[in-house]
């Protein structure tokens, strides 16, 4: 990773090299996404634009064959940098990820809205067996309701797997950022990053109320819960786990991601009332004044 990074650094031809060639590779845009924030992040926008204009190129070729996720999650990810060389913030950066998702789930209507309504009419008929008897309880009403958010529902919900790939390539940046010139920085960046409260009951709000303010504002639920859940995950990091049982859990996530990826999010809600990391802090200094700092 390292030698990556030196290699974007090193030069505007060794930067733009990596760029256009992971954005036209198949799969690598969020290489190409995060060399070009690694080189915001650090040059600023008028040094990195020339490099990143040439990675768009490609980008807009995959988008004329219909694959247009290359060039949301470039533009995603630097704008999410954008927001972070400004500000310094992750709060910030995280809350504006869900502006970014909003256009993700514009975007997606507009080019796949037939295909996605076409997958939300064929999911629609195993909820039955999704639900079991509360779908026999709800009536034709309720059905109908549910019926009619499936796909602004699935919209979100790619929307917000597109948000979380461009704010990881944005990590990703930052870490190579950290790597070269503040060895460190970026892990004592994440281990800091707690939801203040007020931002936790806006994201609530828009996970919560989302669906009942317009069929199409129901992709707001999957796209708010996204900030929510790196908090989560930044608690964990931050309460002093071993390196064993952090990499135990990546392993758990990316098996049952369905089952701890809504636990994050209520850990970060919890969080933000209680502030564990703090608490830790306050215990432990507590016990070192007790002790006069001997143990």
């Amino acid at each position: 990773m390292r030698a990556l990074a030196d290699l974007i650094m090193r030069g505007r031809k060794q930067a733009t090299f990596v760029v256009v060639g992971s954005a036209a590779l198949p799969l690598l845009f969020w290489l190409s996404a995060a060399a070009s924030s690694l080189v915001l992040l650090r040059r600023g926008l008028s040094d990195a634009l020339g490099i990143v204009v040439w990675g768009l190129l490609p980008a807009l070729v995959w988008w004329f064959f219909g694959e247009p996720r290359a060039l949301m999650i470039i533009l995603g990810t630097l704008s999410l940098a954008l927001v972070l060389r400004s500000s310094a913030s992750w709060q910030r950066t995280l809350m504006a990820s869900v502006a970014v998702g909003i256009v993700f789930g514009m975007l997606l209507t507009a080019v796949f809205g037939d295909s996605i309504q076409a997958l939300a009419t064929e999911f629609e008929k195993f909820l039955p067996q999704l639900l079991g008897s509360t779908y026999e309880q709800l009536s034709v009403e309720e059905r109908t309701r549910l019926a009619g958010l499936l796909a602004s529902v699935l919209t979100g919900l790619m929307a917000a797997l597109l948000q979380l790939v461009s704010i990881l390539s944005l990590m990703l940046g930052r870490y190579w950022q950290a790597l070269l010139y503040n060895p460190g920085g970026f892990g004592a960046e994440f281990r800091a990053l707690r939801m203040p409260l007020p931002l936790t009951a806006l994201l609530m709000i828009g996970m919560l109320l989302g669906p009942n303010l317009g069929p199409q504002m129901a992709m707001l639920t999957p796209i708010c819960s996204v900030p929510l859940a790196f908090a989560g995950l930044a608690v964990i990091h931050g309460v002093g786990f071993s390196r064993f049982w952090i990499v135990g859990l990546y392993v758990v996530i990316v098996l049952f991601l369905h089952v701890i990826y809504p636990l994050l999010v209520v850990l970060a809600i919890v969080d933000s009332l209680i502030d564990f990391r703090g608490r830790r802090r306050r215990d432990k200094n507590a016990k070192d004044d007790s002790t006069g700092g001997e143990g």
